[in-house]
């Protein structure tokens, strides 16, 4: 059914009745709401900034942070995992990362089967310039307009609905 077939059918109320149907009086919708909101534009920001002060895009700093808090390397898989995109996504951006020589790969395995990825000097470089950026813009634009009991609840109660969306 189209919605221009029916100009009379009510969409938005549609939508409340499907939810209602899943969320009993909309308990937590609003919270839910609140939290794709913060993380719209907070990510839209840090990423505008990010990509503005050091022409960096935030999800290729976020591959050579991964890879920095692993002690300089991982597997192409679990680096994948980490930064939550999939295997082929992670694999386009490695891909332009070691042409701008800023990782490495290697055939992990004898038989050739796994691949590491690993921060060049360069990369340690280029992270050592942009880190103190998104720091800053976290802390700005997170930290502090929170207090530190607010600080301490979202991440308990954020911790408690972490879940597993390893790609495969």
């Amino acid at each position: 059914m189209q919605i221009d077939d029916h100009p009379e059918t009510d969409v938005a109320g549609l939508l409340d009745r499907l939810v209602a149907a899943e969320l009993p009086e909309r308990r937590g919708l609003d919270a839910w709401v609140s939290l794709l909101q913060a993380h719209a534009t907070l990510m839209r920001k840090l990423e505008s900034d990010l990509e503005r002060e050091t022409g960096l895009a935030l999800a290729d700093f976020d591959v050579l942070a991964q890879l920095a808090s692993a002690g300089g390397e991982l597997r192409m898989t679990e680096l994948a995992a980490r930064a939550l995109i999939s295997r082929s996504g992670m694999t386009r951006r490695v891909a332009r990362l070691v042409d701008e020589g800023l990782v490495h790969r290697a055939d992990a395995d004898a038989d050739g089967r796994g691949v590491v990825v690993g921060l060049t000097d360069a990369g340690v470089s280029r992270l050592a310039e942009t880190a103190p950026v998104h720091a800053r813009g976290i802390s700005k634009l997170f930290v502090e307009q929170l207090d530190d009991q607010e600080l301490a609840i979202l991440e308990r109660a954020l911790g408690k609905v972490i879940v597993d969306c390893s790609f495969g």
